[in-house]
């Protein structure tokens, strides 16, 4: 199988499905993938929990060890790492190695502001130090919480990438300069999120950008459907789409 950080080439990005439970993993494997990342959000609210909640550790991990076995490389999202002391997150970490979890995503976003850049760079180095064979995707949120100037995206970028980030996460980034300014800056891969309306994976491309995630957008869209299929029985009206059968389902399932 190619190493996750092989898939990572500037120009010709890594398109990551985000996903929350089992079955849509196990599709993406079916139909090729090479790998999928996990979404806060989605793995949160699917435990009635708030995103990124310390209390979803558990279901985050639980998912993650549940998806190592199937033939995908598979990627954590651990928000801020449900902890701030280093070494707990640095052994969350390494357990998640111990399962064959290729990748994690670690934010510097703290509730609505940003953790400190030198708090940041020492909880990503100790991650490195304790974990030296994981890929590390560090997300700054400088963006997320509202745009700021690109500077201030490559400045915490730069100083993720020299505490040993294998990629960088900006997140809400997308104007055209910006996303070649960063990634003309950092040494390392840049990941990007897909922002339906602003950005096209094509665009990304063609910037030089190496990962571009889906993020909740998935989760958010298979409620929709949900929703919607609903609404169809209601009003006997078609299905909004056809669905996968039973036996399709459980072929998927161990």
């Amino acid at each position: 199988m190619t190493s996750f950080a092989a898939l990572h080439v500037p120009g010709r990005p890594l398109l990551l499905p985000n996903v929350w439970e089992f079955g849509f993993a196990a599709a993406l494997a079916a139909a090729g993938h090479p790998a999928v990342g996990t979404t806060s959000l989605g793995v949160s609210a699917a435990a009635g929990l708030a995103d990124g909640a310390p209390e979803s550790r558990a279901a985050t991990v639980a998912l993650a060890k549940s998806l190592a076995p199937l033939d995908i490389l598979v990627s954590v999202d651990l928000a801020d790492g449900f902890s701030a002391d280093p070494e707990e997150v640095a052994d969350l970490v390494a357990e998640l190695a111990d399962a064959g979890v290729a990748g994690i995503n670690l934010e510097d976003g703290r509730a609505d502001t940003l953790a400190p850049i030198v708090v940041q760079a020492a909880l990503l180095a100790k991650v490195r130090e304790r974990v030296p064979g994981m890929f590390l995707n560090a997300r700054t949120d400088t963006h997320w919480l509202g745009a700021g100037p690109a500077a201030d995206a490559i400045t915490r970028a730069r100083a993720y990438a020299d505490a040993g980030a294998d990629c960088v996460f900006v997140p809400g980034l997308h104007e055209p300069a910006d996303v070649a300014e960063l990634v003309e800056a950092v040494d390392v891969p840049v990941n990007l999120l897909h922002l339906p309306g602003k950005a096209t994976f094509s665009g990304l491309a063609s910037l030089g950008v190496a990962r571009v995630s889906l993020g909740s957008t998935p989760y958010r869209v298979a409620l929709s459907a949900a929703l919607s299929t609903v609404d169809s029985v209601r009003d006997g009206a078609e299905l909004p789409m056809k669905p996968p059968s039973y036996g399709d389902i459980t072929a998927l399932l161990p």
